[in-house]
């Protein structure tokens, strides 16, 4: 049974399982929901752990009594030098949407597309933000096997502020749709030259997210 959005987990398992990873560890950015759509909770569901960062306090709640194994961060991750900054919330039917992008929040509530819909902010709230090298390094004995990222609008950003001579995940999902006016989508090149740049290749692809893998392991296995 999968908990992602597009079957991301399976695959995951996958991966893992001929890469030679039976229990992986991961760090969940934008971890939103403990179970539904969550490309993490499979793995915890068959004894794995791992640390999960969110930043809307109520699903953080929700993951503190779900997921009570992991370690779960009621915070942003920070994409400048920045250690606070505006998270924008909407309404709990919309609540993935949740950015700290301004410009991302506002695309929802005045565009929104023909799937998602328009969606309101409902609050700003001050939120601080934690440094990505720094929960890798007292979280993880090397590093997380998985780094999964949904952050709407933030992902390059933060992957940029990865220290990837230091911690080198086997597998990283990254969220590489966006949407621009007119409902079009676009595939975010960016996200995927750099990963590309720091030695991982794309393994599979379900449109919204892309899964990558460190080629180095990959062709060895």
């Amino acid at each position: 049974m999968s908990y992602s959005q597009n079957g991301e987990d399976i695959i995951i398992k996958d991966l893992f399982a001929r890469i030679g990873i039976q229990k992986p560890t991961y760090l969940d950015i934008g971890a939103n929901e403990p179970f539904y759509i969550s490309n993490t909770y499979l793995f915890y569901s068959k004894g794995s752990k791992g640390v999960c960062i969110e930043p809307n306090p109520s699903l953080h709640k929700k993951f503190k009594r779900k997921r009570n194994r992991d370690t779960c961060i009621n915070a942003g991750i920070a994409f400048d030098d920045q250690l606070e900054a505006d998270f924008y919330m909407f309404s709990n039917k919309a609540n993935g949407l949740g950015t700290f992008s301004k410009e991302e929040a506002e695309f929802w509530e005045k565009t929104g597309n023909d799937v998602i819909g328009k969606h309101k902010i409902e609050a700003v709230i001050k939120t601080r933000l934690v440094r990505i090298n720094e929960i890798m390094a007292e979280h993880f004995t090397s590093h997380p096997n998985l780094i999964s990222i949904d952050v709407e609008g933030l992902d390059l950003a933060i992957l940029k502020t990865i220290d990837f001579d230091r911690f080198q995940p086997e597998v990283i999902c990254a969220e590489t749709i966006g949407y621009e006016e007119g409902n079009k989508e676009v595939k975010n090149r960016d996200i995927i030259e750099f990963l590309n740049s720091k030695g991982y290749d794309i393994y599979a692809d379900t449109h919204i997210n892309s899964i990558f893998c460190r080629a180095d392991i990959f062709k060895a296995s």
